[in-house]
């Protein structure tokens, strides 16, 4: 594309002889322009590009940059020296151009030209000034003239006229003669346009230059007559007329140069420049080339070392032939590649094990249901598996603590492992999170080195929290099976006995029958208060089997808030159960039983608060609530009363009870109803009431609804 654009440029500048101004030479200047921008674009890359090289100081860098740089001073200091030379010379040849006696002459021609020209027309005007006022004279004095006495008058006034005239005509406003003069023709008429008609109206007199026939024309309107003109003409050399018009377009030639003057050494200053930058252009773009082929082995390695830097260890450079030092360099590198390469793949192999086994590890420590912590030499916390972070309620937070700040309840037994220099410890501990006790039983272990040095510490523990329950209410049912069987036998013998005493003995006693009466009442008071705990350690013991019927839940605790509303009349009961059915398999008595022991507790938790001393603004309030969760509905008991103690999982237990006047057996029965039935009960904090500055305790129990139950999920 380079020669053809020299080629169009220097055709369009010498043999088609273009002007400065001209489109063509302006169209193939701005082409040019592209095409050095393109070039110096693909240039100034490759420099960017040997310039990153060497702020990296990749090998081979520097001769790149030297070489190219010194090709490119050999060229830019001649180059820009001609295009200076190049832009005075012509600056210089326009001076000379446009000097100021250039100017005069041209100038004094268009001078005289104009003289000339104005002679003839000023000689020409008094002429027909003169004929038109005689005409107009004439025609004032006759007031009657025809045509035949214009002639005669326009021939006298013809004669008179010292310059002479070549044609004399009056003529109307439709070019038509009127009237000729001495030898004037019809052949040699030639009528003026309406143009110049209605200008001869306007301003009496018109010119007309007709330089084919070398004749110059006046046509000037009659006054005196009605629509005539008096058209005469005279011979002129048209010769020069015609210098004069070719003079005064040079002139005007001339100011449009001398105008354009600053244009014109612009524009030659851009082919200069063009030049210019295509000679330096070329010289880089050689000077690239040049040292490209030199330092093209150093640039092959430096970019596969960055390949290998990369992780691709496949490389191999083109080895050159030789014994030279850039050959073996390559021979060594390629060595070099192919033994990186192998023990790469040793690497990867055992790292892909480790991963393997490290994966593993993770999915046990995940999978199982005991908590692993893993510590360091120091004791701080290195490693927590999901079942650790459940069971102690951790976040990322508590990694990389110390186990005695983690978890203060481990400390103790974390110090006594230490001390005492042991492999393995084991104790139960009770760790209390967010608001419950749970136990947990703790094993402690040291981890050590091949070399036998310590490398740091496993602790692994288990809820046994529910364990401990259940082997208590084991414990519990056989002993109350024990003391149902053994107190329940004689208690009959005794109230009969009592009994017998009074009505065999009151008779005879007299004045002390009255004590008697009073003594035996005790004793079968005191027997029916034994009875009643026989039956509910009976009851607790030996929980009867459900039996299962379909009832309509709602129903059920709608029955049971009614009758407790009933019992507790100074208690606000706020409900929040639907008004449709929902069907469930259960034994309507054993739940019944157990919401009514719940809504019971919740009340009493009330009298306790009261009993303390509760505000003097205190509302006492018992919410209950029933959703739908899936297949199974929750029911929820809450109250604003005293609330659960901090180790509510020991409710559960048989004679745990925080009333000076329960048995400590009503929340067992009803968890084992509960459970009996296949669901859950819960005891949480309750959340704040309207109008309530304090929350107490909530009760939070689960059924399972019954198959056939087609229900749409409520909110609370």
């Amino acid at each position: 594309m380079g020669p053809i654009l020299a080629l169009s440029t220097y055709l369009i500048l010498g043999p088609l002889d273009k002007s400065a101004n001209s489109n063509a030479l302006r169209s193939i200047l701005l082409t040019d322009f592209v095409y050095v921008l393109a070039i110096a674009a693909l240039v100034l890359n490759r420099i960017t590009r040997m310039i990153a090289s060497r702020r990296a100081q990749s090998a081979g860098s520097r001769l790149h940059l030297r070489l190219t740089g010194a090709f490119a001073a050999l060229a830019l200091v001649p180059t820009v020296t001609v295009a200076i030379f190049a832009g005075l010379t012509v600056n210089i040849g326009l001076e000379s151009w446009f000097s100021e006696r250039v100017r005069q002459v041209i100038g004094n021609s268009l001078a005289a030209a104009q003289a000339y020209e104005a002679e003839h027309v000023t000689a020409l005007e008094i002429d027909a000034t003169a004929l038109a006022d005689f005409l107009d004279a004439s025609k004032r004095a006759t007031f009657f003239m025809n045509e035949g006495d214009i002639r005669v008058v326009l021939a006298r006034g013809q004669s008179q006229i010292q310059r002479g005239l070549k044609h004399a005509y009056v003529i109307d406003g439709t070019s038509k003669i009127r009237a000729r003069g001495e030898r004037s023709y019809l052949f040699y008429f030639n009528p003026p346009t309406e143009e110049e008609l209605r200008k001869a109206n306007a301003t009496r007199i018109v010119f007309i230059r007709d330089l084919e026939n070398s004749e110059l024309r006046a046509l000037v309107r009659l006054d005196a007559f009605v629509d005539r003109y008096l058209y005469i003409s005279r011979d002129v050399d048209a010769e020069i007329f015609t210098l004069l018009d070719e003079t005064r377009e040079t002139a005007k030639l001339y100011n449009q140069l001398e105008n354009e003057r600053g244009r014109v050494v612009f524009e030659f200053g851009l082919i200069y420049l063009g030049l210019a930058l295509i000679l330096i252009l070329a010289a880089i773009w050689m000077g690239m080339w040049f040292a490209e082929r030199l330092s093209r082995p150093v640039g092959r390695l430096t970019g596969a070392a960055q390949r290998v830097g990369t992780g691709d260890l496949d490389v191999q450079v083109t080895e050159e032939e030789g014994d030279d030092e850039i050959a073996m360099l390559g021979r060594y590198f390629n060595q070099m590649t192919r033994q990186l390469k192998a023990q790469r793949e040793t690497l990867l192999d055992n790292t892909r094990q480790i991963e393997r086994r490290r994966r593993m590890f993770d999915s046990v420590l995940s999978s199982v249901t005991s908590g692993v912590v893993g510590l360091d030499g120091e004791g701080r916390v290195a490693f927590v598996n999901k079942s650790a972070e459940r069971l102690l309620g951790w976040s990322d937070d508590h990694q990389t603590f110390a186990l005695a700040v983690a978890v203060p309840e481990f400390g103790k037994m974390f110090d006594a492992l230490r001390l005492a220099g042991k492999e393995v410890a084991q104790e139960e501990i009770r760790v209390t999170r967010n608001g419950s006790v749970e136990n947990l039983l703790v094993r402690m272990s040291t981890r050590r080195r091949e070399d036998g040095s310590l490398e740091g510490f496993v602790v692994a523990f288990d809820d046994v929290t529910n364990l401990v329950t259940a082997q208590r209410l084991a414990a519990w049912g056989d002993v109350a099976r024990r003391i149902a069987h053994e107190i329940k036998n004689p208690l009959t013998p005794i109230q009969l006995s009592a009994q017998r005493i009074r009505r065999k003995f009151a008779s005879k006693l007299g004045a002390d029958s009255a004590t008697l009466e009073q003594m035996t009442d005790v004793i079968v008071r005191q027997t029916n208060d034994l009875r009643r705990i026989v039956d509910e350690f009976s009851k607790f013991a030996r929980m009867p089997e459900p039996e299962r019927k379909n009832i309509d839940l709602i129903e059920l605790l709608k029955g049971v808030v009614l009758l407790q509303e009933s019992g507790q009349p100074s208690v606000i009961f706020h409900q929040r159960i639907t008004e449709n059915s929902l069907m469930a398999d259960l034994d309507s008595t054993m739940i019944s039983q157990a919401l009514t022991n719940l809504i019971k507790n919740a009340g009493e938790a009330i009298e306790s608060l009261q009993e303390k001393g509760a505000p003097a603004d205190f509302q006492p309030e018992i919410h209950i609530s029933l959703i739908v969760d899936g297949a199974c509905a929750e029911i929820c008991i809450a109250d604003n009363g005293i609330g659960f103690p901090e180790d509510r999982a020991r409710l559960f237990e048989p004679y745990v009870t925080t009333r000076e006047k329960g048995t400590g057996l009503g929340l067992p029965i009803v968890k084992k109803i509960i459970e009996e039935h296949g669901g859950t009960l819960n005891l949480r904090d309750a959340p704040l009431f309207d109008n309530n500055s304090r929350s107490g305790a909530m009760a939070e129990i689960r059924l399972p609804l019954a198959t056939n139950t087609i229900r749409k999920g409520h909110d609370k």
